[in-house]
């Protein structure tokens, strides 16, 4: 079972994402802030992180950020959710920041649970490939 840290303060949203998501079988952890994600990942490595843009504390960029500059969290993929776009191209979000997909807000939870099991299959692919 993948593992998905889900970053949002708007608690509608995390419940809905956390219903579609966990009856899709993803084990969810929930976050209401960055902060709060970054302290979570410090103690429990997600597979997955899907986290909104603007949130108070630590926004999406911000904590994205973090974990590309720390060796144990690099590696995990980002989905962000935004209800503003990006002046920047998906493969500059990518290299910048390792955000894998960008999901516009309002969203079908049941498109996110889709995208989900898409990156993570990537990012594991991935992996496999770089290891060989």
């Amino acid at each position: 079972m993948y593992r998905i840290l889900l970053c949002d303060d708007e608690p509608h949203i995390l419940r809905a994402a956390e219903f579609k998501l966990s009856r899709s079988g993803f084990e969810v952890l929930l976050a209401c802030d960055g902060e709060e994600a970054w302290s979570m990942m410090q103690t429990v490595r997600p597979d997955l992180l899907v986290t909104d843009c603007q949130m108070p504390r630590l926004d999406g960029i911000g904590l994205a950020e973090r974990m590309g500059a720390n060796a144990q969290l690099s590696s995990i993929p980002v989905i962000m959710l935004t209800a503003k776009g990006f002046e920047l191209s998906a493969d500059e979000l990518r290299s910048r920041y390792g955000i894998h997909a960008v999901i516009a807000k309002p969203f079908s939870p049941k498109n996110l649970a889709i995208q989900a099991a898409e990156v993570i299959a990537l990012s594991q692919a991935e992996a496999a490939a770089s290891s060989n």
